[in-house]
């Protein structure tokens, strides 16, 4: 076994700031000469300019186009033919030839060929339906013709063409209604340009061994293809086709009776349902589903098989440069580490990029190798780190083998790995578009408030003493201590004799217990209010409450619900809506780790940092002066049930540093599209009543009408605890929250998120 190998990375790590890739602009890849030429070969996204040169150097001595080449291709097949005689079946190949519709009239083919079983006429310049039909109707006894990719399709050509030729099987390399054994026959290889023939004998599909049905547009498999007719087919291609005409039971069912089938390839989820697991205990002889080991895929437990998926390639537009295509080409090589001590639990994560040897390897789910991020620290300091990855096999490797390596290693389907092989490969969209309309389907028929009216009750009672003494109030916040000087209140050092806690550490029953207080000390916050302040359990508090309002952005927990936004991305970009979307940990604060993209493969790959909720972005809000704000108010809770909240009508309006734009490269600036600025550099505030008077003006718009909807709608937050949650009543609770706010452009107000805040300077407001 070889020793393990030091792959250098293409980024250095940085405190406090990830790999170049990810966060910083496209300027800086330009601005390191040659970096983004290397970037862009290494992941393949220059490959259209080589092309180009490539098909400029070629077109130089193309003869292709004219009729005399044309004729001379004919005449050679037809030559060809003869010597088998003359009346010996022809197949035709005459594709990207540059043939028009009057160099088809003047081939006149059906009088050289009377028996062409086969014409490929792809990639050339057809475009009268008239024409090319009265040419091609003259060929009766055409089993299979391509026209793919010729200016007459869309046309209505189809419905002529399949009316037209009685004996068609194969159109465009699709099967048509008429599909049977010559069709079957062809798909097996054993009929082609070098051998045709236009009628099958049985003996020829029961030598079938070996059939690729892949790709074929098949809705209902020929009747012919039976166990009966085809007795020694062991290994079966089906993937790419609907198969919509016949049950995933009827199809198990058939497959089941080829007694010498060992090798299946099948889409997963598909027609025969959506587990290989399922499909191999149905079809127990099986030995390898889409590639893999039968007995491999039970122990793995997986239920979709990578080897099945087409790998998702990295796209581009001809018009992006070079920097552009790597920063929508990365996500697909990107490997990931977080440098985190005692001082910095929150560190960024770092992303970086391996050389080409590292990036050149593929993901398998049966791997032979393993590979991991190292840091070498000469100097013993971090800034002077170099970072490689150590890449090294799992078992002997022989020559010629791929070298692999599982991009989900230790990931099973308890942590959805059949969902994430999406950021690498293909998978089938129906199969998450099903699990989306599901998911939509439980959120409105789980939902409480939106049936049940929440009664309205008594207001909670004072807590001040009949006798008039003041209240003991015990702190360990600097700003409670230095500014609560009302003569109700007096402040303590003993918390066991306080009747306020007001901290900001959490009180739970462990600490109560250690510190000695009682349950009859009121507190400043209440209990499992987790169902608020942790942005996951948030969005899951208000879809069980209400379903889907339109006062909160549709929110996945990436943990739980991946499958169900996969098919959100793919129904929003099959029917080309908005889909951009913001990625946040669950319980970080100050928009560490949180990610805008409109990328799918982004999103599953940004699970890797740490668990996070995936959330529509808001991409028209309302702006000020060009720019995006939010709006963080501030909510005192004296009771849940009954629910009895105070919200102050002074806010703190949150403002993005630049102008607003939906720019793709702009993704990675900070300052357009976030507004909480860490509390440090620029940062841009305003008062209340000048933002007001301000927004007034610009918008022509009257904010109370915006600002009754907003309380309504933090009502309507805390509603969802209420309901959902009616553990979190303590009568010996009282807290304060931030809520922070957006509008869009129709000024409607959208829930960010809710924060717990001990004191309001903890909120933004001093």
């Amino acid at each position: 076994m070889a020793p393990p190998l030091l792959l250098p990375a293409l980024a250095r790590p940085c405190r406090r700031r990830a790999a170049f890739v990810v966060l910083l602009p496209c300027s800086k890849l330009r601005g390191v000469p040659g970096l983004a030429e290397r970037m862009a070969a290494l992941m393949c996204v220059d490959l259209d300019r080589r092309i180009e040169t490539e098909e400029a150097d070629e077109q130089d001595g193309d003869e292709s186009g004219s009729l005399e080449h044309v004729l001379q291709v004919v005449d050679k097949e037809r030559a060809r033919v003869q010597e088998r005689g003359s009346d010996s079946v022809a197949w035709l190949e005459l594709e990207e030839l540059g043939i028009d519709d009057d160099m088809l009239v003047a081939l006149d083919l059906s009088a050289k060929f009377p028996n062409l079983v086969a014409l490929n006429l792809r990639g050339n310049k057809l475009q009268d339906p008239e024409k090319v039909m009265q040419e091609i109707r003259k060929c009766a006894k055409l089993k299979a013709l391509w026209l793919n990719e010729n200016p007459i399709l869309g046309k209505s050509i189809d419905k002529a063409v399949l009316d037209g030729l009685s004996g068609l099987e194969i159109y465009n390399s699709h099967f048509t209604s008429k599909a049977g054994e010559w069709a079957l026959v062809f798909c097996a290889d054993i009929v082609g340009a070098d051998n045709p023939c236009s009628s099958v004998e049985s003996t020829l599909l029961g030598s079938i061994e070996i059939i690729d049905l892949s790709d074929r547009c098949i809705h209902k498999l020929p009747e012919v293809f039976s166990p009966s007719n085809l007795p020694s087919l062991s290994k079966l291609n089906i993937r790419g086709n609907p198969l919509d005409q016949i049950s995933g039971d009827d199809l198990l069912k058939l497959f089941g009776g080829f007694t010498q089938l060992q090798e299946l390839e099948v889409d997963i989820p598909g027609p025969l349902g959506n587990s290989a697991i399922s499909i191999l205990e149905s079809l127990p002889n099986l030995s390898l589903l889409n590639g893999v080991d039968s007995s491999s895929i039970i122990e793995s437990g997986k239920h979709i098989v990578d080897s099945v998926l087409e790998l998702r390639l990295p796209e581009w537009s001809p018009e992006e440069p070079l920097a552009e295509r790597v920063i929508g080409a990365m996500w697909l090589y990107l490997m990931t580490y977080r440098l985190a001590d005692e001082e910095n639990i929150d560190e960024t994560p770092v992303w970086y990029v391996m050389d080409e040897l590292g990036s050149a390897m593929h993901h398998s789910d049966n791997a032979n190798f393993r590979i991991a991020p190292f840091l070498f620290m000469p100097e013993g300091k971090l800034d002077t780190a170099i970072s490689y990855t150590i890449l090294w096999p799992t078992h002997d490797v022989h020559t010629g083998e791929e070298c692999t390596c599982d991009f989900l290693f230790g990931i099973g389907e308890d942590k959805q790995c059949s969902a994430r092989l999406t950021a690498w490969f293909r998978t089938p969209e129906n199969y998450f578009i099903q699990e989306f309309r599901k998911y939509q389907e439980q959120l409105q028929s789980n939902s409480i408030c939106s049936s049940t009216k929440i009664e309205e009750t008594p207001s909670t009672k004072s807590i001040r003493p009949s006798d008039g003494r003041a209240l003991r109030v015990y702190t360990d916040i600097p700003h409670v201590e230095e500014f609560l000087r009302r003569p109700e209140f007096v402040l303590t050092t003993d918390p066991k004799e306080a009747d306020i806690i007001w901290v900001s550490m959490q009180v739970d029953s462990e600490v109560k217990k250690a510190v000695g207080l009682t349950d009859q000390q009121y507190t400043n916050q209440f209990p499992f209010e987790a169902c608020l302040v942790m942005k996951h359990h948030l969005a899951e508090t208000i879809h069980k409450a209400w379903g889907s309002p339109e006062w909160l952005q549709p929110t996945y927990n990436l943990e739980t619900h991946l499958s169900p936004l996969t098919g959100d991305y793919f129904v929003r970009k099959r029917d080309g809506m908005d889909n951009l979307w913001i990625m946040k940990p669950w319980n970080m604060a100050r928009t560490i780790d949180t990610t805008v993209t409109g990328d799918l493969s982004a999103i599953i790959r940004l699970m890797e940092t740490g668990p996070k909720i995936c959330q529509k972005y808001i991409e028209r809000p309302a702006l000020f002066q060009g720019r995006k704000f939010d709006l963080r108010y501030i909510v005192l809770v004296r009771s849940i049930r009954p629910l009895e909240i105070f919200l102050s009508d002074v806010f703190w309006v949150r403002l993005a540093n630049n102008q607003y734009t939906l720019e793709k490269t702009s993704f990675f600036e900070y300052e357009t599209h976030f507004t909480v600025m860490n509390y440090i550099g620029r940062m841009k505030h305003m008062n209340t009543p000048e933002f007001v008077k301000e927004f007034e003006k610009e918008h022509q718009v009257k904010w109370l009408d915006i600002h009754e909807s907003i309380r309504s709608t933090i009502r309507c937050v805390f509603e969802s605890a209420a309901a959902v949650h009616p553990e979190t009543q303590n009568p010996f609770s009282r807290a304060m929250y931030g809520v922070d706010v957006m509008l869009d452009n129709r000024f409607k107000p959208k829930i960010l998120e809710v924060t717990y805040c001990p004191d309001s300077f903890g909120c933004g407001l001093s």
